[in-house]
């Protein structure tokens, strides 16, 4: 094998440049949301991109590190944007602000900053907020409600009383309910038929396989979180029909395609070896379909993150490979 010419260095990459290009990958599937779910998801985006720059600031100010250096590398911004896109797009402005400062103040800064942090820190914060505000985390624009952008605004604000009538269930809720009232799920794609949400995560994908095209993240994990997830959901769809959905519908539905591009991919909370990522990601797909499946959430890829986090030192202990020209003792 012959080289061009010395000297053989890597490439030059930052956190910076990391962060920017997982941004512009979110763009897509950002867009395609506020076409066509409305641009509350905006007004949250920016919501909590202002927290967390005002909270990172903060807590980089109290450790007595330099700000113009951490609060440009865009991790902060890159965490808000996830904790934005995963809560519902009308969520009162106060309850995006919490998320966000729990992931940053909490989930990070109080673990010792980037690099540090055990668990992703946007799944904590959903994690936090599903389970102390379960019905505002629940509130969704129902299908046909057309919410004019003033009418988000206006909920999001606390300007506007919210109506019941103008919020309703999530595509697996909805599932989850059908399946108990014993009424069946056939057809290939009857839920996601029309459903703003199937497009949303193949935007998702696009971005994602952007990520996997410019090496930002590697094949290993969205290919075993994907793989794990349609696989245990096909084999129950083939046992079953009537009781269980198909797996396109799990693929697309919820947040799949973000978890297994944006969130599962996190290099600091998850697994760093080759087969660890692989047995990692596997853990997060199973885990989310069964939480969805048999749980009390209507996804579970938050908690399934968060298990799977706390695995993470023993795989990769288990998985490191071996050190060149060392044998077995």
């Amino acid at each position: 094998m012959e080289f061009s010419t010395s000297p053989y260095l890597l490439k030059d990459t930052s956190v910076r440049r990391v962060m920017t290009q997982v941004l512009l990958a979110l763009v897509p599937g950002i867009v395609a949301y506020a076409l066509l779910i409305g641009p509350g998801i905006l007004a949250q985006i920016a919501i909590a991109t202002l927290t967390a720059l005002a909270a990172e600031a903060a807590m980089l100010r109290l450790r007595d590190k330099p700000l113009a250096l951490f609060l440009g590398d865009g991790s902060a911004v890159v965490t808000a944007w996830l904790v934005a896109i995963t809560f519902p797009p009308v969520a009162p402005w106060w309850l995006t602000v919490v998320g966000v400062l729990f992931a940053i103040v909490v989930a990070k800064h109080l673990y010792g900053g980037l690099g540090q942090n055990p668990f992703n820190p946007a799944m904590i914060a959903f994690a936090v907020c599903i389970v102390s505000f379960p019905a505002l985390m629940s509130q969704w624009p129902g299908p046909g409600s057309h919410l004019a952008p003033a009418q988000q605004l206006d909920w999001i604000f606390g300007l506007a009383p919210r109506l019941d009538g103008m919020t309703s269930a999530t595509p697996l809720d909805a599932l989850k309910t059908a399946l108990r009232a014993d009424e069946g799920h056939s057809g290939p794609l009857p839920f996601l038929a029309g459903n703003a949400q199937a497009v949303i995560a193949l935007c998702y994908l696009a971005g994602g396989l952007f990520l996997v095209w410019r090496k930002i993240i590697t094949w290993h994990i969205p290919t075993a979180f994907l793989g794990a997830m349609g696989l245990l959901a096909g084999l129950l769809w083939l046992w079953q029909p009537a009781g269980f959905a198909n797996p396109v519908f799990h693929l697309l539905g919820g947040g799949a395609m973000l978890g297994a591009f944006f969130i599962a991919t996190d290099p600091v909370s998850g697994a760093t070896t080759p087969r660890g990522k692989l047995i990692f990601a596997a853990g997060v797909g199973l885990l989310a379909y069964i939480i969805r499946v048999f749980g009390g959430y209507p996804d579970g890829i938050a908690f399934a993150v968060l298990i799977m986090n706390i695995c993470v030192p023993l795989i990769d202990m288990y998985t490191q490979p071996k050190v060149f020209g060392m044998k077995d003792q």
